[in-house]
């Protein structure tokens, strides 16, 4: 059977039956896709300010560099999963890698920083195109009483990323393999892209959804706009001196997002294919849900670019160094992630999730009260306390997050809701990223002296993380809206625990809302 002779998604075919070999190695290649995706997010934090001083990049740039791949990831995210079930998942999947790895390419031989920014937006949105697919592909060729098994490969390759990222970052950029500097954690991509390319070209087997579906094109761009207008004059104005047209855009951007909603309103009604299923919000738990997915990707989005400024620039360290650092917080995400979706979620509620929040809280003022105390003279083994109560605390958060936010969401809303929460999760990143302009580089003078500058730095971070705190601790009263229980029996409602091994009826269920609620639940 070849990729153009199956057009919709059916049960298991010979080539994807239980003895068959090659749909593993169509899940070893998706999922180095995605793993690739994963450790591109995180690599490139740590050699921030290596790029700054090799390239020449103005800290606007830099902002950039995070904020607009996380800007284009989270704009396309929606457009690529409905693109892949409209078109082919094999064939969205090839093209998002391809294109993943020329924008890699491209960010490695960047000339100056406006090309890097450039590339590293088309990289954000060829993810978007690759991403979505990969676990539509998985829905596709696996058969559900195996897909349990998949999904905790998957689980185990998210934590790899986590953990793995800041390390192969720290390791490529103090290497300076010939003479690069910090290319290679761009360039790295290059090998895996093209095998990925070849192999999945011949291994994945083509699906499609078995309804025709619609792209709601103009609701996309009102978002990029609407999101554009708030962010470009909150990432520039401190640089540009505040000027009066940046606060007419964030004004402007206001009535672009009103806009929206008016136009997804009226779309819902026409033709029932809107990108913003608007109904969804008249449910309690998903309107909290999406608030707190929003407020926590703000608050990841600050952290974790100050955090590396913090560490490099204000104390001075080694990439290595910063990326050693950074380990215990990666264990303990994985951990408490495991613990709470296992044990402790089916036990406790919702309070384990607030339980999270308030621990990230605690975290961030114990990292605060640690980096006063010591000043520039912490040493990583100090940090570990804080970092690990952080990591805990998130681990708590981020994985059973989705299952709470879906549970009470009426199961013929599913594809529209799991992909409305990955998407805000990234718009709220690359809003964190660009408020990092206010609450970070608006406390650093413009013009400092050499012995003022780490100083300047560390104080910063700390004026930073008390906007983090601020932000955990309105998570946590936001969560109050959540169920006390993931709703599992409401008639009607998504089972997120069970959607990905439940056996469901073809007939019963849309295989592209399948898809996109497996996404989720792995995101």
């Amino acid at each position: 059977m070849t990729s153009t002779e199956t057009s919709t998604e059916t049960p298991p075919a010979p080539e994807t039956s239980p003895g068959d070999r090659r749909r593993w190695l169509a899940l070893a290649i998706v999922m180095t896709a995605a793993f690739m995706d994963l450790v591109d997010v995180t690599i490139v934090n740590i050699a921030i300010p290596s790029i700054r001083e090799e390239a020449g990049a103005s800290w606007s740039q830099i902002q950039w560099i995070t904020a607009g791949y996380a800007l284009a990831f989270a704009a396309g995210l929606i457009t690529g999963g409905r693109l892949g079930d409209i078109h082919g998942r094999k064939r969205l999947f090839l093209v998002g890698i391809g294109g993943f790895t020329l924008a890699s390419a491209l960010c490695g031989f960047a000339a100056n920083p406006e090309m890097l920014v450039a590339s590293r937006i088309l990289q954000g949105g060829m993810a978007a195109m690759m991403v979505p697919q990969v676990l539509s592909i998985v829905h596709a060729t696996f058969p559900a009483h195996e897909r349990g098994k998949v999904f905790g490969l998957f689980g185990a390759i998210v934590g790899l990323g986590a953990v793995s990222g800041p390390l192969l970052g720290a390791l490529l950029t103090e290497w300076n393999l010939f003479g690069l500097e910090w290319r290679p954690i761009f360039l790295i991509n290059l090998p895996v892209g093209i095998v990925g390319l070849i192999l999945g070209s011949r291994f994945i087997t083509e699906s499609k959804a078995p309804k025709a579906l619609k792209l709601d094109l103009v609701g996309v761009v009102l978002v990029v706009v609407g999101l554009l207008m708030l962010l470009y004059p909150l990432t520039r104005g401190r640089e540009l001196g505040w000027p009066v047209w940046g606060y007419v855009s964030m004004a402007g951007s206001l009535a672009v997002f009103g806009a929206l909603v008016a136009y997804e309103r009226r779309k819902g009604a026409r033709d029932g294919s809107p990108l913003i299923e608007l109904s969804l919000f008249r449910v309690k738990s998903f309107a909290a849900g999406i608030a707190v997915q929003t407020v926590f990707g703000v608050g990841l989005g600050v952290f974790f670019l100050v955090w590396t400024l913090y560490m490099q620039t204000g104390l001075g360290w080694s990439p290595l160094k910063a990326g050693l650092t950074g380990v215990p917080f990666s264990i303990a995400v994985s951990m408490a992630a495991g613990l709470s979706v296992q044990k402790l979620v089916p036990r406790f509620g919702r309070k384990v999730l607030q339980a999270g929040a308030l621990a990230m809280a605690v975290g961030v003022l114990l990292y605060i009260w640690e980096s006063e105390r010591y000043g520039l003279g912490i040493a990583p083994w100090q940090m570990a306390l804080p970092l690990v109560v952080m990591g805990l605390g998130m681990g708590l958060i981020v994985a059973p997050l989705t299952d709470a936010v879906l549970s009470e969401v009426p199961r013929e809303h599913a594809g529209s809701a799991s992909g409305l929460i990955n998407t805000v999760q990234q718009m709220g990143n690359a809003l964190g990223l660009g408020l990092v302009a206010v609450v970070f580089f608006g406390e650093i003078g413009d013009r400092l002296t050499r012995d003022q500058v780490r100083p300047a730095f560390v104080n910063a971070f700390q004026h930073a993380l008390g906007w983090v705190a601020l932000v955990m601790f309105a998570i946590f009263l936001l969560m109050f809206a959540l169920p006390k229980r993931p709703a599992q029996h409401v008639e009607g409602a998504v089972d997120p625990s069970q959607a990905a091994t439940a056996e469901t009826d073809p007939a019963e269920t849309d295989p592209a809302e399948e898809g996109e609620r497996e996404r989720a639940l792995i995101a």
